[in-house]
């Protein structure tokens, strides 16, 4: 009977903790980690290292890279990133994993003795990692995005824009000369570029407190600002290296 116990509680947590990170086979991470824009001290080299050695297949996003078997839009894939919890005298990390829904499927701290940056922030990352386990993959892993009632609204609005005639200054095609994309407009504060082949926006605009400049959201969750300049909509592209490109997209 005491055997018979052990087994249903272990069985019941199991069902309590639901999906976990070694559920999963991919695992995207961000070109670059939000609190580490300025300086990435090569963090995302040692992450996918790590992920590596774990079993885990890592892929960047931005890049042309993503298996054919996978879906962006999809929940196949977890994401990870790594916070900067530094105190004033140790370097710290804390590197997370969540489903699509948000839901945290690994956090775990570690900090660094080391004075320099790069080797203070590696060496805790790695320390962070080193309870990580093994990628054990479901071969059906099941699990459904959920919307917030204020994403289903923003999309009903996309909808009903996309479907509603519209002034010229209201919608139209617009390309950098390597994807077409359609401009939508949400209301009178939003609009988003999409491109036909994705259910994520492209990019989607919100008015700040300058007149034709805008707060933009990326497909990768980035944030950045756009603006319009002679009658053509500019993007700064975040990169790599923390600097940032003009991405200009132009009537067509």
């Amino acid at each position: 009977m005491k055997k018979i116990s052990i087994l249903t509680c272990i069985f019941a947590v199991t069902a309590v903790f639901g999906q976990k990170v070694s559920d999963y086979k991919y695992i995207s991470i961000p070109q670059t980690f939000k609190d580490f824009e300025k300086e990435s001290y090569g963090l995302d080299g040692v992450l996918i290292k790590t992920l590596k050695s774990k079993g885990y297949i890592a892929i960047q996003e931005g890049k042309d890279q993503w298996p054919a078997e996978i879906d962006k839009s999809s929940c196949s894939f977890a994401t990870g990133n790594i916070n900067n919890k530094s105190s004033f005298l140790r370097n710290k990390v804390e590197v997370e994993f969540k489903d699509c829904n948000g839901k945290v499927l690994f956090s775990s701290k570690g900090d660094s003795s080391l004075k320099e940056y790069k080797e203070g922030y590696q060496d805790a990352l790695n320390r962070s990692l080193v309870s990580l386990p093994v990628s054990n993959p479901i071969a059906n892993l099941q699990v459904t995005k959920t919307e917030s009632p204020k994403e289903q609204q923003v999309e009903k609005k996309a909808e009903e824009a996309s479907s509603a005639p519209v002034s010229e200054n209201k919608s139209g095609k617009y390309t950098n000369g390597k994807v077409n994309l359609q401009k939508i407009q949400v209301d009178n504060n939003q609009f988003i570029l999409a491109d036909g082949g994705s259910s994520v926006p492209f990019a989607v605009f919100k008015n700040s407190s300058k007149k034709d400049v805008f707060r933009v959201k990326l497909s990768d969750g980035s944030y950045t600002i756009g603006y319009f300049e002679n009658g053509n909509i500019v993007i700064d592209m975040p990169q790599t290296n923390g600097e940032f490109a003009k991405e200009v997209f132009s009537a067509k």
